[in-house]
């Protein structure tokens, strides 16, 4: 399965996995490892073999917004094939390892494998789609709209219930939806009290509806 909020079709089907597999190197990092830095000039493609890691911007200040996460058979890194440098940066969730093939490799492996540049074209329209519908959001949507989009995007249906599929916190929210963790507090306090969502085996689960406006 797929990880959460990440681009539609992103994950890489077991023939084109298998193709590049012999290329690059595997490497492991373990939880809370930083595996690019925003701003770095570093070139390579990761591709995900197991454990969950998150990419995300960062201010001067410390604040993050988290941009989307990866797991197994997807991959990262693809943005600095211009040549310009990583626009945002990469953490390890959890122990995880990665194939890490160089730019001069993949470059190469694109011209070989036309099916892996179409792949790759489809997986950033997916991209552009997606950061345009969070950029909307925070422009237009307020924090309680912000919280039931990220919610509902990170949650599947069980019976007429809906299951976060990982541990989310308020930061985690905060952070994906640029807001402080105090209001995120805020409106989960009211849901919560209002019947909407409860902690059930340290994840999230939405009782029933939530209402469009708060």
């Amino acid at each position: 399965m797929s990880s959460p909020d990440v681009e539609p079709g992103s994950r890489l089907p077991q023939f084109l996995f298998d193709a590049i597999a012999p290329h690059g190197l595997t490497r492991s990092f373990p939880a809370q490892s930083i595996l690019i830095n925003e701003g770095d000039s570093t070139d390579s493609l990761y591709i995900v073999l197991s454990g969950r890691v998150r990419a995300y911007a960062s201010s001067s200040d410390g604040r993050e917004l988290v941009l989307t996460e990866y797991g197994p058979g997807e991959y990262f890194g693809e943005l600095s094939l211009d040549g310009d440098k990583r626009s945002a940066s990469v953490r390890a969730l959890e122990a995880c390892s990665c194939r890490v093939v160089q730019g001069w490799e993949l470059r190469q492996f694109l011209a070989d494998h036309p099916d892996f540049a179409l792949h790759l074209t489809h997986k950033l329209i997916g991209m552009v789609r997606r950061l345009t519908d969070q950029l909307r959001s925070i422009a237009l949507q307020d924090v309680y709209g912000r919280i039931v989009r990220v919610l509902t995007e990170l949650s599947d249906p069980v019976g007429e219930e809906r299951q976060v599929r990982h541990k989310l916190t308020q930061q985690d929210i905060a952070d994906r939806i640029g807001s402080s963790r105090e209001m995120v507090n805020r409106v989960m306090k009211e849901l919560t009290g209002g019947g909407y969502v409860e902690q059930r085996g340290g994840r999230l689960v939405i009782l029933r509806k939530l209402p469009n406006n708060w």
